[in-house]
């Protein structure tokens, strides 16, 4: 299949369940000790009223989602691919006890000549996420790239 093919291939939805212990170890991992992500008391004083998940809690996506990763949904050699780039378009923010809709598709997907590990291939995913009001919250978009094989010295 010709790579130009996967643009507008769609990721079946899916719902993430934005629980307050998940929010406070995502936190923890990325090793952020606001309050605003782990504290009740604070976080109902703060114009949220509820605990906050971290800019970047989105890519807990891949525990929730189904049908494979980017580099299976793509058709990629999981042995020679790269995670090029995420980046985050926010809306509202992301509170405990959301109840999230993702919905994804491919956008982009084309190929360039690489110097060390031959041709490479870009195809890139974006997630939109809708609270259980209907609102998008937030968007992610992620490059996933396969070389064309090991990369030389």
């Amino acid at each position: 299949m010709p790579i130009q093919d996967l643009i507008g291939k769609e990721i079946p939805p899916f719902e993430m369940p934005i629980e307050r212990g998940k929010i406070k170890e995502f936190a923890e991992a990325i090793g952020d000790d606001n309050p605003i992500y782990r504290d009740p008391t604070y976080a109902q004083k703060s114009p949220f009223g509820q605990i906050l998940a971290p800019p970047t809690f989105g890519a807990t996506k891949a525990f929730w989602r189904t049908g494979g990763s980017n580099a299976e949904i793509a058709g990629l050699d999981n042995r020679f691919v790269l995670h090029g780039e995420e980046e985050y378009e926010y809306f509202k923010p992301i509170i405990a006890g959301d109840i999230l809709t993702c919905r994804g598709k491919i956008t982009e997907a084309y190929e360039k000549a690489g110097k060390r590990g031959g041709k490479m291939t870009f195809v890139v995913f974006e997630f939109t996420f809708y609270n259980q009001k209907g609102e998008k919250v937030q968007v992610s978009r992620s490059t996933t790239i396969q070389t064309g094989g090991v990369v030389k010295d």
